[in-house]
C-alpha cells in the first residue's frame, strides 16, 4: 500500500520536460522540513500499485511524475513494475536522501542541503538527469560533484513580491556567472495551473 496525497493531470511546469503533459503522483510525506516548501502533501489515501495504475490510466498522458512530499521514501520496484506496464515514462522528483528502485525513466534531483529544514537528511545520489536547485544564494560549487545532463538553477518563490522579483534576479545573475546552468522558472504559477 502506498500513501498517496493525490493524483492530478496537468502540465510539467519546471524543469527540462516543462510543457509536457504529465499526470502527477503525489506521495504523502517528506523527510525534509524546508522552511520554503509550498506543498501541503500530508494527507493521503491507501492505494495498491493496481489502484495508482488504474487512476494514472483515466489521463492521456504520457509521462508520470512520481513527487511529494519525498516519493523516494515510499515507492518501490513493485509499484515501478506496476508503473512501467501503462507503457508510460516514468519520471521522479526526489530530494536524493534515498536510493532509488531500477525502471525510472527520468531523474530529477533537487537536494536541500544549506536550507533552513534541508539539511536534516545528507544527499546521497550523485548522479541524475536533471539537477534542479532552488537557488537562494548558496555556493553552487557544492553540486560540481553530482553528474547531470541538465543543471538548472529555480528562483526561490516566496509570497512577497518584492522578495520573489530579488530571488528572480539574483537567479538569473547566477546563471549569467554559471552558464553550465540554465534558468527554471515555474510556468505553472505563470499560467495559472496545478
Amino acid at each position: 500500500m502506498y500513501k498517496v496525497n493525490e493524483i492530478f493531470y496537468s502540465l510539467q511546469g519546471e524543469g527540462f520536460n516543462t510543457g509536457t503533459a504529465s499526470v502527477f503522483v503525489r506521495l504523502s510525506g517528506c523527510n525534509l522540513r524546508c522552511a520554503f516548501c509550498d506543498t501541503a502533501h500530508q494527507d493521503g489515501t491507501l492505494m495498491t500499485a493496481r489502484q495508482i495504475v488504474d487512476e494514472v490510466m483515466h489521463y492521456p498522458a504520457p509521462l508520470i511524475v512520481l513527487t511529494g512530499g519525498e516519493p523516494s521514501l515510499f515507492i518501490d520496484e513493485e509499484l515501478i513494475t506496476a508503473l512501467k506496464s501503462t507503457g508510460k515514462r516514468i519520471a521522479i522528483e526526489t530530494n536524493g536522501t534515498h536510493p532509488l528502485p531500477h525502471g525510472i525513466d527520468w531523474i530529477t534531483l533537487s537536494p536541500k542541503t544549506d536550507f533552513e529544514g534541508g539539511n536534516e537528511a545528507p544527499c546521497i545520489l550523485d548522479h541524475c538527469d536533471e539537477l534542479k536547485v532552488v537557488y537562494l544564494g548558496q555556493d553552487l560549487s557544492q553540486y560540481d560533484h553530482i553528474s547531470a545532463s541538465h543543471r538548472f538553477l529555480q528562483p526561490c518563490y516566496v509570497d512577497d513580491e518584492a522578495q520573489r522579483h530579488r530571488n528572480l534576479q539574483a537567479c538569473v545573475q547566477a546563471v549569467l556567472d554559471n552558464p553550465q546552468w540554465r534558468l527554471s522558472l515555474q510556468t505553472h504559477r505563470i499560467l495559472g495551473i496545478r
